[in-house]
């Protein structure tokens, strides 16, 4: 007699629909959960032009509540959908989910807080996972991991960049003197990272031949610096371009995703997945 295959309850089906791309329902989730988002974020650029305020107040107050009140369920769902809630509601998206849904609450007792609705742009960092772009997903998966195996060498890079600045402002200051807007060695320190980093607002600007000798030295020097944390990255992304498996699963105990492709079981917990 063959073993009948256990039934996915009303959670699992919940949980694949709103976590994963995979599906029919789960994609339509993700494509509308998006344009739910970018008309929110509309909503709160029309308010904020006087002129519209004015005459769509209403109505445009009412949307907001609208869409407010649909993102408290879809927060809700998401949050009993999983066998451990904590793990959703502390995790970043977490997080962002609740930042995007409270402000309009917050209005009611804060005037003027409802305008932090425009947090939800945040929450358009799923769209990686709507519509299933695997080749963005892959890509940014590499990148995650070059950023993360880079992290040492670029803090070195920015602990010597910040020594430099103190020195060269120190000299600048030295050299041009306050009469030349050098009044003090933390403000030559910003005229060097300003200077360094090739923005150049204008606000100070050495006067001597000496210093916009050195000036100039600094301009030339801040087109290698920019190369530099590139090229850190660039070489750890050559190491880390092996194939990165991109379906879009997530545990339903853990919440972990990147599992390879046909998987069953998570490889942080053990659960089985949907």
């Amino acid at each position: 007699m063959s073993k009948q295959p256990n039934k996915i309850t009303w959670k699992e089906r919940l949980h694949e629909i709103i976590y994963e791309a995979d599906t029919k329902e789960g994609k339509l989730f993700d494509v509308i959960l998006l344009i739910t988002i970018i008309a929110s974020i509309i909503l709160v650029m029309l308010e904020s032009v006087e002129s519209i305020d004015l005459k769509y107040h209403t109505y445009l107050d009412i949307s907001e509540w609208i869409i407010t009140i649909l993102f408290s369920i879809e927060y809700i769902l998401r949050t009993i959908s999983i066998k451990k809630p904590l793990k959703y509601i502390f995790s970043l998206y977490g997080l962002i989910d609740l930042l995007s849904t409270i402000p309009k609450y917050l209005s009611l007792i804060f005037i003027g807080s409802h305008h932090l609705v425009a947090l939800r742009a945040l929450r358009l960092l799923r769209v990686f996972r709507i519509l299933k772009l695997t080749r963005y997903v892959g890509a940014s998966n590499n990148l995650i991991i070059a950023l993360r195996a880079s992290k040492a060498k670029i803090a070195v890079f920015l602990f010597f960049m910040v020594i430099v600045c103190i020195i060269l402002g120190t000299v600048m200051y030295m050299v041009e003197g306050e009469e030349n807007g050098f009044t003090s060695i933390p403000r030559s320190v910003y005229w060097a990272i300003v200077t360094l980093t090739t923005v150049g607002f204008g606000d100070i600007a050495p006067q001597t031949p000496l210093g916009q000798l050195i000036a100039s030295v600094i301009m030339i020097l801040g087109y290698g610096v920019i190369a530099i944390p590139t090229g850190i990255v660039s070489s750890e992304i050559s190491k880390s371009s092996k194939k990165i498996d991109d379906n879009t699963q997530s545990c339903p105990n853990c919440l972990k995703e990147e599992h390879k492709n046909n998987s069953d079981f998570c490889y942080n917990c053990g659960h089985l997945l949907n």
